[in-house]
């Protein structure tokens, strides 16, 4: 549900239960890193994802990212996830 004070989605769930597993590495790194900005979003789009890459290292940004993906466990979103990457490339 979309909060009323912005009307922007909130964040979602980073585990198996949310979309996040279905980006490459380097889109959720470039995410982190810069925000929810072209490439990432299309112009104009409005999200309270801010840039990390004034904050985090590269590294933490990085440590971060393995930190999540840690959490995708499971056979259906492990092979799942390599499939969409291996048909679709530019998420790669």
């Amino acid at each position: 549900m979309a909060d009323p004070t912005t009307e922007r989605m909130p964040a979602p769930p980073h585990d198996e239960s949310g979309h996040t597993w279905h980006h490459s590495d380097e889109v959720l790194f470039g995410i982190t890193k810069r925000g929810l900005v072209p490439p990432y979003a299309p112009p104009g789009y409005e999200s309270d994802m801010p840039a990390f890459g004034g904050v985090l290292s590269d590294d933490e940004i990085r440590a971060v990212l393995a930190f999540m993906k840690s959490h995708w466990t499971s056979h259906e979103v492990l092979d799942t996830r390599a499939e969409l990457l291996r048909n679709n490339p530019e998420k790669r």
